[in-house]
């Protein structure tokens, strides 16, 4: 598979190993916060499988997100059931609903899906405040901090941190196998035309419906994640911002490619923070500003914009006589003399 391919291999191993020891160089709050940024990659890698390789638009992963967070507040708090149990739980039941809705999308398309999945993360936060038995209601539900294991050398901040990495990675590696294989190739066919991918046998239904389970289990791992971290669950910390929030992570990281997902976190958690400490009294102003112009230069997102940038300053990129993939694709056609 192409996914192994040298460069591709080396790229993750840097990212790993930068990973690994960036906390030794980072306050306890630093790694707090890139234990977000990790939280937010694995929801956007989910948009980006919905989105970005199959085509579909959601407006609603927000919902997914609080699902996840109170699956495994509820069932910590109500079934004494474990962290490491609850996480994977929560993406299953997010999966679950996931199922449901990718169900309903395949009767809409374009806008009408988009407000389908906006009636969704507006209707969640709703729904979580009258179970008030159950979710805690306005109140929500207070979780027991996590805590380092017995004879691990390092805070809590920095221990959950390297767990949410670890899911990360994993999760990015079984995406990238499972996307260079038929069924990454079925959802791209869906994508790019739905009556050609039709008539090759892919199964629309299916194909729709599983992208659709696959981000939500994904949204619903995230959630879980924030919701250890923060140690607190509300209906006020899902509303539909958190939706627009995760969606815009995913087009400025760049849908096109699983980087884009690790950019994209960093942007979600980030640039609100950057855009706070330049200009305090209009910090939505720098935001939105920022968020124009990396759409103006870079209109792939940052993933895309790296990647050019890199291919460019490639030296067989750039030596006399190279040919660009396009060219490599042209065949040449003798032309027969007219007599």
């Amino acid at each position: 598979m192409s996914f192994f391919r040298l460069d591709r291999v080396a790229a993750f191993g840097v990212v790993a190993v930068v990973i690994a020891i960036l906390p030794a160089f980072l306050p306890s709050y630093g790694s707090f916060e890139l234990t977000y940024v990790a939280a937010y990659a694995i929801a956007i890698l989910g948009l980006i499988i919905l989105t970005g390789k199959n085509g579909q638009i959601s407006l609603g992963h927000g919902a997914f997100i609080a699902i996840g967070g109170y699956a495994v507040a509820i069932l910590a708090t109500h079934a004494g059931v474990p962290y490491w149990i609850g996480i994977p739980a929560a993406g299953i039941i997010s999966g679950l609903v996931g199922i449901a809705i990718g169900i309903v999308a395949l009767r809409l398309e374009g806008v009408y899906l988009a407000l389908a999945t906006f009636a969704l993360a507006v209707s969640v936060p709703s729904l979580l405040k009258r179970f008030s038995g159950l979710t805690g209601g306005v109140g929500g539900i207070s979780l027991t901090p996590i805590a380092a294991p017995a004879g691990v050398p390092i805070d809590a901040e920095r221990w959950f941190y390297y767990v949410a990495w670890a899911i990360a990675g994993v999760l990015f590696i079984l995406t990238a196998l499972l996307l260079e294989g038929r069924l990454g190739r079925s959802l791209r066919a869906l994508r790019d035309n739905e009556i050609a991918a039709i008539s090759f046998g892919v199964n629309p239904h299916f194909y729709k419906t599983l992208a659709f389970a696959w981000s939500a289990a994904y949204a619903g791992i995230a959630g879980a994640l924030i919701a250890i971290a923060t140690a607190f669950v509300s209906p006020d910390s899902y509303g539909f911002n958190l939706s627009i929030t995760v969606l815009v992570g995913a087009v400025l990281g760049g849908l096109e490619s699983l980087w884009g997902a690790v950019l994209g976190g960093l942007v979600v958690e980030f640039l609100p923070l950057w855009a706070q400490r330049i200009n305090e009294a209009a910090p939505s102003v720098v935001y939105g500003v920022a968020l124009v112009a990396v759409m103006l230069l870079m209109p792939g997102g940052l993933a895309g914009g790296i990647l050019r940038l890199f291919r460019r300053t490639r030296p067989e990129a750039s030596a006399p006589g190279a040919t660009t993939h396009a060219d490599s694709s042209v065949v040449a056609v003798p032309v027969q003399p007219v007599e």
